[in-house]
Formats: C-alpha cells, structure tokens, sequence
C-alpha cells in the first residue's frame, strides 16, 4: 500500500539526479546519487501522520529550478526555490485542484495542517528581519529544521506534496504548504479559510528557525507555557482556543509522541495505517467536538493533554472554550481567522499586497 502511495517515486528521483547531475563537474553514479539522498529519518509525532500510513521511498521534497546539491550528512537541501520566488494565481488554482485530489484519495488533511502550521509557527513578532522572524516562509523543507524533534513525521507531508510542486512549479513552497492546509480544514467540513498568496520562500537551511519554538504537549505549567508560545506570535487568548480546537482532527501515536496509546476502538482500523489515539471519535471531520469531549472527559478512548485539559481549568481560556462547545458556528468563525492570521504569520508576499484565489479577497 505505501509503496503504490506515490506510484513513480523512484523513477521521479532517477530523472531529478539525471536532470542535476548535467550541471555538476564531475557526475557521481546513479546509485551514488541514490545513497546521497536518503536521509531523512523516522516517522511520527503527535497531531497524527498522513492516514494511509508508511511511505517507504526516502525521497526529498527538492524541486524546483536550482542544482542538485543533496549530499550525505547535510539533510534536506535539494533542488530549492529561490528566495526571489513568488507565486502564480492560475498555478495556485490549479496546485489546490491538485491537492483536493490527493486528499480525496488519502485522507491526509491532518498531516497537511501540521505541516503548514510548523512552518508558520516558528513566528517571533520581536524579530523585524525577515526571514530570521520566522513564520510561514517554507523554511521546514529544509533538514536542519525538518529534523526538530516537533517535526517528526513531517516529511511524509512533504512527499504528498511533491508532485504538486513538479507540476506547478511557480506555487512557492510557503504558499504550497498554506494552502493544502487550509484546503485540508475546508474538505474535512470545516470554515471556508480567507487565504493571501505570492509568500516568497527562504533560501536555504541557515534561514531555518532554532528548535524549540513550538508548543509541547505537557509542559509543567500548560497555561503558562501555551501562552508564551502563542503570545510571541502575537495571538490573544482567543486565537489560542479557537486554534486549539483544530486538534478535532488527527491522533497521535506513542512511539512517535510519547503521547497516547497504541490503538483505540476509534482508530484501529484506520482508515490507512492502523493504531494511535485520536481527540475525537470521528478525527477526519472538522467540528466542535473537540471542545464537547475534552469538556466531558467520558471516553477513556479519546486524547486529552495537559494542553487540552487546561482549556477547560484556565479562567480566560475557558471562556472562549465554553463558548465553542455551545457554538460550532462561534467556533468556526474564530477559528477561519486565527487561522488565515497563522498563515501570514512572518510572510513576506510579492506582490506586497499578495495574490488572492477564487475571492478570497476581502
């Protein structure tokens, strides 16, 4: 199943290698080249994998217009966008087509949310340089980055997304990654996301954020910590909550985690890969009853970390929690808005006022 996931990988990788190998000065072997990129590590992490499971081929997310410059020990450096890249409106349509497509077909709209929401999530409102601010700058398709220890798992978010980025090239990586998530929250059921496009990409791995920057699930004082995470971003109390509540979708797998258990009534037999333990019964669909079942803590099958306990314990957190679990309209609301100010968070767009798709313009 995982092998057939990205029918063509291989073959995808041998003419990446021929096509790079041209304008190097010297051209290892094929299998040389080969050995060279297989360097991405394990799987895993809380907030859930893509839903079909293992993906055995090791191949980079590394397309674009520059050489190939994957050599061993170096991590995730490829074939990279230019930090000069921006995006096109008609290849962003048409890259968002493609992505309905494959989560159609795989059910990956967790792992598409994570992957945006990292890259986004590195965002330090302190920092005025871009792209030392961090923020949605597609810098986590670079290793130095990828392998934090929050990011495992991520490169299989990577992988889905390849192709779409072989056959619209002019979508930059930031925009590509926002995107999928944003079009992953609406085909799960949820708020239609008022999106901006045209983020220009960093350029390389010394543009990557420092590790620590996300969120734990179980630090000694949840509240405290949460809002320090999020408060550096600049998000108010409310956002935290509203954003909070995205966890309605996905499961997190102990192995990989540390958090959760090995298999639920709700999980074990997938869809895709079995095991993990989700927040919800239903952890495809987007809707409130994150906030109903954290509140209720009946089912002894469902997730709840010390960061999602404290919604409910924190004074001003659970004003707004309250309110989501009494409003799934109230929720989405909020919810569409954190989300698209996520988004944006240390982007730099070309055009300044950014590109927009199908309305999004407000």
């Amino acid at each position: 199943m995982a092998g057939a996931m990205l029918g063509g990988s291989r073959t995808r990788l041998l003419r990446l290698i021929s096509t790079a190998s041209a304008a190097a000065s010297t051209k290892p072997s094929s299998s040389a080249l080969i050995n060279n990129l297989l360097l991405l590590r394990g799987f895993g992490s809380t907030s859930t994998d893509c839903v079909e499971g293992r993906l055995n081929d090791a191949t980079l997310f590394t397309l674009s217009h520059s050489s190939l410059l994957a050599r061993r020990g170096s991590g995730v450096r490829g074939i990279l966008t230019s930090a000069s890249s921006s995006s096109n409106v008609e290849q962003l349509r048409g890259a968002r087509e493609q992505v309905k497509e494959i989560i159609n077909k795989y059910h990956c709209n967790p792992i598409l949310v994570r992957l945006a929401w990292h890259d986004a999530g590195t965002y330090d409102k302190n920092v005025i340089e871009w792209p030392k601010c961090g923020g949605a700058n597609g810098s986590i398709r670079f290793s130095p980055e990828l392998n934090h220890a929050a990011n495992a798992g991520l490169q299989n978010a990577l992988r889905l997304l390849e192709p779409v980025k072989e056959k619209f090239p002019h979508v930059s990586f930031a925009d590509l990654f926002q995107l999928a998530s944003a079009t992953a929250v609406e085909l799960a059921g949820g708020p239609k996301i008022p999106m901006r496009y045209g983020r220009l990409d960093t350029s390389g791995p010394e543009d990557c954020a420092k590790e620590g920057k996300l969120p734990a699930a179980g630090p000694p004082n949840p509240a405290e910590h949460i809002r320090v995470v999020f408060y550096r971003m600049g998000f108010n109390d409310k956002e935290i909550v509203a954003l909070s509540g995205a966890h309605t979708l996905g499961r997190s797998r102990p192995e990989r985690s540390g958090w959760g258990v090995a298999s639920t009534k709700y999980t074990k037999d997938g869809p895709g890969s079995p095991g993990g333990q989700s927040w919800t019964a239903q952890w495809l669909k987007f809707d409130n009853s994150y906030f109903k079942d954290i509140k209720e803590k009946r089912d002894k099958d469902l997730l709840v970390l010390p960061t999602d306990a404290m919604l409910f314990e924190d004074p001003s957190f659970k004003v707004y929690a309250e309110k989501y679990v009494e409003s799934q309209d109230a929720f989405f609301e909020d919810y569409a808005k954190a989300h698209s100010k996520l988004s944006e968070l240390g982007s730099k767009f070309q055009p300044s006022e950014g590109l927009f798709i199908d309305g999004d313009a407000t």
